[in-house]
């Protein structure tokens, strides 16, 4: 019997707690809402610096749960994508969150999970989507 109703419910939100277990130990914490925000502020500084076919092709590859936080607030003619072009403005939208001294570390985690959990392919498409700056946070080796 389904906890939620639906087995697909089930399902989304069993891989989005696995996301943030990984985010978890990847950081030494042990508070589920940090790695919630952590995932949630890294995807959307990432979404906001991406352009709209690049968003709309990366989010299909997320599950169901982790694509609605992805998509959480988007207006794709709200930011324009190359707004955000150099590593410091980038990680100043995690350090709003998590501080100047965690916002690397934020990232480079999610970043982490990402490849672990993401097709090597559609990883190596985002990251050459980025600015090179930027990429240097995301290390193709990096996983949980």
């Amino acid at each position: 019997m389904s906890a939620n109703g639906l087995e697909v419910f089930d399902t989304t939100v069993q891989k989005a707690n696995g996301w943030l277990k990984d985010i978890m130990s990847s950081l030494g914490w042990a508070e589920r809402e940090r790695a919630y925000l952590a995932l949630r502020t890294t995807l959307h500084a990432l979404r906001d610096r991406l352009t709209v076919d690049e968003v709309a092709q990366r989010g299909a590859q997320l599950p169901m749960l982790v694509r609605g936080i992805y998509y959480e607030g988007w207006n794709p003619g709200d930011t324009p994508p190359s707004a955000v072009r150099h590593r410091e403005e980038f990680l100043a939208r995690i350090a709003l969150v998590f501080g100047t001294d965690d916002a690397e570390s934020v990232a480079s985690a999610v970043f982490g999970v990402l490849s672990h959990r993401i097709s090597e392919g559609e990883i190596a498409d985002v990251r050459q989507a980025l600015p090179a700056e930027i990429r240097e946070l995301w290390q193709p080796q990096a996983t949980v």
